[in-house]
């Protein structure tokens, strides 16, 4: 009965180790707390950055949204200021949403997609939430959408919707179709031969990604800052597509898991204890510690933009 109870102890442990999330929208600050409370004083001296997480369910909804350890980076930007104005980071929780027709998402066979996918209904909350911080007086020229992940795939494809509303972009590890470069061995078979077979085994997932990419591709001038790591189990070895869009900027951090010689963490926060873990997945590159060398670059590209 004790090792049974400590298997359980240690199970529960490993599962929740890294559990503290943030189920709420609201303004970053500290490392991690949120503001719940919608509203921006004096806003015409406000940048504001919007935060999209990723999707662990793709077009499925989910309780998900952050976790704390994710939005800590760009917490640190809260606070700061370009051209005397002040960065608001707003994290933004969109995961509860899911697609019309989800359950044949992942389907083997192709069947036409009826209804409207997850992925647009977050585009549409995004531009919804855009208008309210302009109507609360924050300039267009002022305001960022951000995100990781299923985010930052969300993030270059908000200006092929809504092309020229805003400043610009910040996308960390663009994703959405899960490990595409580790599941279809992409650096054995090439990227040809990969997209092939994953068009093969999930065609509806393929044509969704195939058509966003052509519309990101379209856009005239995609402003946004891109942070790609070819260890990144998902969109990793996927990502030189985005080199000939005008206006990208992209980063392809090293092939370690360092940044500037120094080896990367995540740290986070379980049950109000504070936990750190070597960084070993390219695809949380922008989680860890490290990635705040990126902050300069970071402040940069917004100054360049407002």
């Amino acid at each position: 009965m004790k090792i049974f109870l400590i298997i359980i102890s240690t199970f529960f442990f490993i599962t929740n180790a890294h559990s503290d999330k943030l189920l709420k929208s609201g303004f970053l600050s500290g490392e991690w707390e949120i503001n719940t409370k919608f509203e921006v004083s004096n806003p015409k001296d406000k940048i504001v950055l919007i935060l999209n997480h990723g999707s662990a369910r793709n077009d499925k909804p989910s309780k998900n949204c952050q976790w704390k350890n994710n939005v800590r980076n760009f917490a640190s930007l809260s606070g700061k200021k370009v051209n005397d104005k002040e960065i608001l980071v707003y994290n933004f929780c969109t995961d509860n949403l899911g697609g019309d027709n989800w359950k044949i998402f992942w389907k083997s066979k192709y069947i036409e997609y009826s209804g409207t996918p997850k992925l647009e209904k977050r585009l549409k909350a995004n531009n919804d939430l855009i208008d309210k911080f302009i109507k609360l007086g924050v300039p267009k020229n002022q305001i960022f959408i951000t995100g990781h992940s299923c985010g930052g795939w969300l993030t270059m494809m908000y200006f092929s919707k809504y092309p020229n509303k805003i400043a610009g972009g910040i996308s960390t590890h663009h994703a959405c179709y899960g490990k595409l470069s580790n599941k279809y061995k992409v650096k054995k078979v090439g990227v040809e031969e990969a997209l092939r077979k994953f068009e093969q085994k999930k065609p509806v997932a393929s044509s969704f990604r195939k058509s966003q990419i052509k519309d990101i591709s379209e856009v005239k001038n995609l402003p946004v800052l891109i942070f790609t790591h070819p260890k990144d189990p998902f969109d990793g070895l996927l990502s030189d597509w985005v080199n000939n869009i005008p206006g990208v900027d992209r980063i392809i951090i090293s092939e370690d898991y360092k940044i500037n010689n120094k080896s990367c963490n995540r740290i986070g926060e379980n049950n109000g204890k504070r936990w750190t873990e070597p960084l070993n997945n390219g695809h949380h590159m922008s989680f860890a510690d490290c990635f705040q060398f990126y902050n300069s670059k970071i402040l940069e590209f917004i100054e360049s933009k407002i």
